[in-house]
């Protein structure tokens, strides 16, 4: 069933990177009978794989989706694997190493767009994917970050806006196994941090995703490199 055919009663955001994360939050979102309207940020990142994968679905799905170009943010936020010209480390996903793929400040950057874009729509709630294998390495995904974010957000503008994150004390592991629940497809996903035709599988992200599959006992249906 697309959005078009169904009743939504309630306008949301959905951060939707086009990752395995934000894809069951999207779906999350939609079996909660919301509007939705997805928006996926270009920031530079090192490709664009994993926006041309979001597109696709909200495609599929009848959504909303707007690609928004903020590239030119790098100008002032760089030193990051994920947008710089350095080595994307390997490795597993909590090993200080992958410090190298924080992008300064950049939750806070695209959640304080969603919610304007909320705000225009009247929307009251905006979606993103934090979890708890992130809170290791990304500041911005913890909950206390989350906490005083939903703060602001109720006062920044005359209308209240939630910041919703529905996984951010759970896994990847059981992200993965609610997904797999609601017969997600992960082929529609892309998580590694480079953009070759195939997943490299050696990166935090890679890696992180190999385990969640491994531990609900399925196969990945992505390609790898190795």
């Amino acid at each position: 069933m697309t959005q078009q055919e169904s009743q939504p009663t309630q306008r949301a955001v959905v951060v939707y990177s086009g990752g395995m994360d934000s894809y069951t939050v999207l779906h999350k979102a939609l079996a909660e009978n919301k509007e939705i309207f997805a928006v996926t940020f270009n920031y530079g990142q090192r490709h664009a794989k994993e926006v041309d994968v979001a597109a696709s679905v909200c495609k599929d799905l009848g959504i909303v989706h707007k690609v928004v170009d903020i590239s030119s943010i790098n100008q002032l936020i760089g030193g990051s694997a994920l947008t710089d010209e350095i080595d994307v480390p390997e490795g597993h996903y909590e090993e200080p190493s992958m410090q190298q793929t924080v992008v300064p400040n950049r939750n806070m950057i695209l959640l304080s767009l969603a919610v304007g874009y909320a705000v225009s729509l009247n929307a009251n709630k905006v979606y993103y994917g934090a979890h708890s294998g992130d809170h290791a390495i990304y500041p911005d995904c913890r909950p206390e970050f989350v906490e005083k974010m939903n703060t602001v957000c109720q006062v920044a503008n005359y209308e209240p806006v939630e910041i919703v994150t529905p996984y951010l004390h759970n896994s990847k592991i059981e992200i993965l196994t609610d997904g797999l629940t609601m017969g997600l497809d992960y082929a529609q996903t892309w998580t590694c941090y480079n953009g070759r035709e195939k997943a490299c599988g050696k990166c935090g992200a890679c890696q992180e995703r190999l385990e969640a599959f491994a531990e609900n006992g399925v196969t990945d249906p992505l390609d790898y490199e190795s």
